[in-house]
């Protein structure tokens, strides 16, 4: 991309490297730094060898904002938006805004209805129906 102009989320058009990145969703960071963090407290035999703030806040921050907490329910839900060929930036934010109907999911990820492959309502319905039995059985 040229400049800033040509950049339109609701496009996709947000830059080649972020297109190209692998997201991960809250859940999926929670569950990673839980891990970490678990790790450093059982090699750490010092008190005052704790982790950093910023470690602290970021997890604190996704264990906040995380939908779904269960490791079992995060691949699922990975599972699940995988099979809609959406980008990794639109699957993040589905899985982490978790819109209730197929307007709410159009107006948080606009190009899911906008690119060559757009998905239409049924579709669209039958993902949040599948996330929303996720949700409701973890």
């Amino acid at each position: 991309m040229s400049g800033e102009e040509d950049e339109n989320a609701a496009e996709l058009k947000i830059g080649d490297e972020f297109l190209k990145a692998k997201c991960l969703m809250n859940c999926e960071v929670s569950l990673i730094l839980e891990h970490k963090y678990e790790q450093l407290q059982q090699m750490s035999d010092d008190p005052l060898n704790q982790v950093s703030q910023v470690f602290e806040k970021s997890l604190q921050y996704v264990k906040r904002f995380s939908r779904y907490k269960n490791p079992d329910a995060v691949r699922q839900v990975r599972e699940i938006l995988s099979r809609y060929q959406l980008a990794e930036f639109e699957l993040c934010v589905l899985g982490n805004l978790c819109p209730e109907t197929v307007e709410e999911a159009i107006a948080m990820v606009p190009s899911i209805k906008n690119r060559g492959r757009a998905l239409d309502d049924e579709a669209i319905e039958k993902m949040l129906n599948d996330l929303s039995l996720i949700k409701r059985f973890e």
